[in-house]
Formats: structure tokens, C-alpha cells, sequence
């Protein structure tokens, strides 16, 4: 499993202590130092069935200081993806990938149901 991350995150911490206590093995990737791409976006957002909008860091400094709230809304979803790509910090965090699963966000029983299918 890919597990990105931003170490500063409480979610991401809880997230990342959750894994290690269940005993599941990850590959860690800091999403500051290396954001995803556009085709890694594009392949997770197909694999995951989620709206577009739930891999937005909607709490995020930068998405309020770019008024994205009101911007989404009129873009394609291929323009969404390159803002995406084009900043860690507008991602939505923890991130958890799998071979059959793409999570956004830490919810516990969302990762159980994925993680102990």
C-alpha cells in the first residue's frame, strides 16, 4: 500500500499510528516533497469512484486563499486535476492506495472495510 502523507497533519499522524498498530505494511510518501501527478490523480480518482471534490483539501489555507469553494464548480474535471498535481497542499490528506482501493481522508471504519475485506 502507498500511504502519502504530510507529517505536520494530526489526521496523517493518527492515520499513520493506526497502520502501524494494526501491523500493516506501507510505503510511505510525503505529499510535500513529492505531490502526485496528474495521470496518479486521474488513475486514483477512477479507481476510487469518489467525486473529484473529496481529493480537495477543502479545510486547506491555500484552497480558501484561491476561493476554489467557488471556482470548482466551473471547471472541468481535467483542469481540477492539474490544480491538483500542481500542489501537495490542495490534496486532501491521508491518501492510502491499494491495489483495489483509493482512500481519501483517515475515517477509521472506512479503512478497516477497505484494509480487512
Amino acid at each position: 500500500m502507498l500511504f502519502i502523507y504530510y507529517p505536520k497533519c494530526t489526521t496523517c499522524q493518527k492515520a499513520k499510528k493506526w497502520l502501524d498498530e494494526k501491523g500493516i505494511a506501507y510505503e510511505e510518501r510525503n505529499i510535500k516533497e513529492n505531490n502526485p501527478t496528474f495521470e496518479e490523480l486521474k488513475e486514483w480518482r477512477g479507481k476510487s469512484g469518489l467525486p473529484l471534490k473529496r481529493f480537495f483539501n477543502t479545510s486547506g489555507m491555500l484552497y480558501k486563499e484561491l476561493n476554489l469553494k467557488d471556482k470548482l464548480p466551473n471547471m472541468s474535471e481535467e483542469e481540477q486535476l492539474k490544480l491538483l498535481a500542481s500542489d501537495g497542499m490542495l490534496v486532501k490528506r491521508p491518501i492510502a492506495v491499494g491495489a483495489d482501493y483509493v482512500l481519501t481522508g483517515f475515517r477509521e471504519s472506512e479503512w478497516e472495510a477497505a484494509l480487512y475485506q
